[in-house]
């Protein structure tokens, strides 16, 4: 009787162990399919989408030349920061647009060749939708100043030009002092990524114990800009204050263009200055090369609204200037252009103009990168002390004008004989105009580019016109799709791994203990 219950038990675990078998087989098999099934969705999830790319183009026209951008980003994301990257520049032949003031129907046309660049670079296809933009710095200011017919004929002529592009035209116009040295201030720190961070890179940049932006140090031809975002800043002065909402974080901005104090009009102002004190038509001049000589047309010269309160009736018609090269007495001239004897506020730069204390890091660019860059000081991985730069900049001035022309025979005289005075110049404006000193000279960075795009007030303008630089941060979710869908498949793995785990642990098939004895 014990003999046939027991067989009647063993072969009753047959059928048992089958359909055990059957069910691991089938959950297996099910298992794989969800597995096979979110890795496929993943995969999919994260083909790259053909690509929809927008296209911007602005025109610089500077007091000494005029360049052409072109910007391009991808549609979706034009109101992240940083994706916006410059494609193409192109110099504009020619003196800058205000050059044509007595040949107005000319300055137009000057800009043709660099418009079929921009046609060759954009899609033909997505031209008619591609906004073109002309804004006009200091050069065109003096204009207006000085004859404000020839400014809006000038202004015409590059509208019509404009408009006959197949491009969408938003205008020509001159922008003000205060507007260049903001879309200067967005430009650096857009492209920096100041604005606006996300996961890890919000985090470490909440823990930076230095300034959360750039300020922006900006010279051109006939005007120069300084601005950047201070804690300590008054009301004394409310026409330097600019506020600025972008990506849900308020900015309170202090901000001035000194206009006739780019280089080429501090130049002018120098030489207007030294030539109250000549007695005949020959100058010395410490701020250009042993062995230089340059011939000045008098009449031509007090025509300049930068230099045109310094008239004075002389008895020659031309003035001929010879270098001497000699940097001390260079800086010596240079410093009487900075009245630093009256201040209404609480501390100034110069000329009675309210500068709040410097802060942070400053981005320097434009003909500050390009003169500094020209003297082999930008190249240094770590900012250069500021004896060290001035070492340099004497030296240079000190070489005698045949040997400077002999090493840098491919750049034009004009502009090779005037960076003794520019690096001079520069350095007169850091340190004198604006306060800098040893102990933060370092705090300043010369800038040429930052990733592809060339740093300067075009991109922030560009920016601004488009509202491509929300008020408030757009809504998202925190992790990007690709992390969130790898995400859903380990959760998806580790969920079906504990599952079949927690089944074998309390459903042990009898196939796999041990016999019974």
């Amino acid at each position: 009787m014990e003999i046939s219950m027991l067989t009647a038990e063993v072969t009753g675990t047959k059928p048992k162990m089958s359909s055990t078998r059957t069910i691991l087989l089938i959950l297996g098999f099910l298992s794989t399919l969800a597995v096979i099934a979110l890795i496929a969705v993943a995969v999919t999830q994260n083909q790259p989408l053909p690509k929809n790319i927008k296209y911007g183009i602005v025109l610089d026209a500077g007091s000494s030349h005029t360049n052409l951008y072109v910007y391009e980003w991808p549609a979706e994301k034009e109101n992240d920061t940083g994706v916006v990257r410059q494609v193409e520049v192109c110099k504009v032949e020619g003196p800058g647009i205000s050059g044509y003031s007595h040949a107005t129907e000319k300055a137009g046309p000057s800009l043709a060749q660099c418009l079929q660049q921009a046609e060759d670079v954009i899609p033909s296809a997505q031209h008619k939708e591609t906004p073109v933009y002309l804004g006009a710095t200091a050069g065109m200011r003096l204009l207006r100043l000085q004859n404000n017919s020839a400014a809006e004929n000038v202004l015409s002529s590059v509208g019509n030009t404009l408009r006959s592009a197949p491009f969408n035209f938003q205008g020509a116009r001159i922008i003000t002092g205060q507007e260049e040295g903001a879309y200067g201030w967005i430009t650096i720190n857009y492209l920096l990524g100041n604005f606006k961070q996300s996961g890890w890179k919000k985090l470490l940049h909440s823990l930076k114990s230095l300034s959360e932006t750039s300020g922006a140090l900006d010279l051109g031809g006939a005007s120069t800009q300084i601005t950047f975002v201070s804690k300590d800043l008054t009301s004394e002065s409310p026409e330097n204050q600019l506020y600025f909402r972008l990506y849900g974080k308020d900015y309170q901005v202090y901000t001035h263009s000194f206009l006739c104090y780019g280089k080429d009009q501090a130049l002018q102002q120098k030489l207007a200055r030294d030539l109250q004190t000549v007695e005949n038509s020959s100058l010395p001049d410490p701020c250009f090369h042993k062995g230089y000589e340059r011939t000045i047309n008098i009449t031509d010269f007090f025509k300049n609204p930068c230099t045109s309160d310094k008239k004075k009736q002389l008895p020659f018609s031309q003035l001929y200037i010879k270098g001497e090269g000699d940097y001390q007495k260079c800086r010596e001239s240079i410093q009487k252009l900075f009245n630093k004897s009256n201040c209404p506020y609480s501390s100034c730069s110069f000329n009675g103009i309210y500068l709040p204390p410097l802060q942070g890091d400053f981005g320097a660019f434009s003909a500050f990168y390009f003169v500094m860059n020209f003297l082999n000081l930008t190249s240094e991985p770590n900012p250069l002390a500021l004896n060290k730069v001035i070492r340099t900049i004497e030296s240079f001035c000190a070489r005698p004008w045949q040997e400077v022309k002999t090493a840098y025979h491919h750049i034009k005289e004009k502009y090779l004989s005037e960076y003794c005075f520019s690096g001079a110049y520069i350095l007169s404006l850091l340190e004198n105009g604006y306060g800098f000193t040893e102990d933060n000279w370092q705090m300043i960075h010369f800038l040429g580019k930052i990733g592809s795009s060339d740093a300067g007030w075009t991109l922030g303008y560009m920016l601004n016109l488009t509202n491509m630089i929300p008020a408030e941060e757009p809504a998202g979710p925190p992790l990007s799709h690709g992390s969130y869908v790898g995400l859903m498949v380990l959760c998806s793995l580790v969920l079906v791994s504990v599952l079949l785990f927690a089944w074998l642990l309390f459903h042990k098939p009898k196939c796999l203990q041990k016999g019974i004895v």
